[in-house]
């Protein structure tokens, strides 16, 4: 899984010396962080009303494009996709709760 991940990151980097005209991801990166950010809010809201909605198909669907647009605002931020997958290997085997108090104690 976290190959394809990886392929995405490359080519999400990729699309930062693109022509914005010729590249979606490239002009969300010249238009820059509150565009990316209020694409985020968007896809993030499409999300919650697939879910609400109990449609399956386009859960999946506004899901890819969340996750997609994430990864392109850690590309924008200069983080990866592995830097998140590494964060959730540490989070495995705590329970949400422990993992909340530890966020608390730092």
């Amino acid at each position: 899984m976290s190959d394809l991940l990886q392929q995405l990151s490359q080519v999400l980097e990729q699309r930062k010396t693109s022509d914005p005209k010729q590249s979606y991801v490239a002009s969300l990166y010249a238009k820059g962080l509150d565009t990316i950010l209020k694409k985020i809010g968007e896809e993030a809201t499409e999300t919650v009303i697939a879910a609400k909605n109990g449609d399956a198909k386009q859960l999946i669907y506004e899901t890819a494009d969340l996750w997609f647009h994430t990864l392109v605002l850690l590309s924008h931020q200069g983080q990866g996709p592995q830097a998140v997958l590494d964060e959730l290997e540490r989070r495995f085997g705590l329970s949400g709760l422990e993992e909340k108090a530890q966020r608390h104690e730092k």
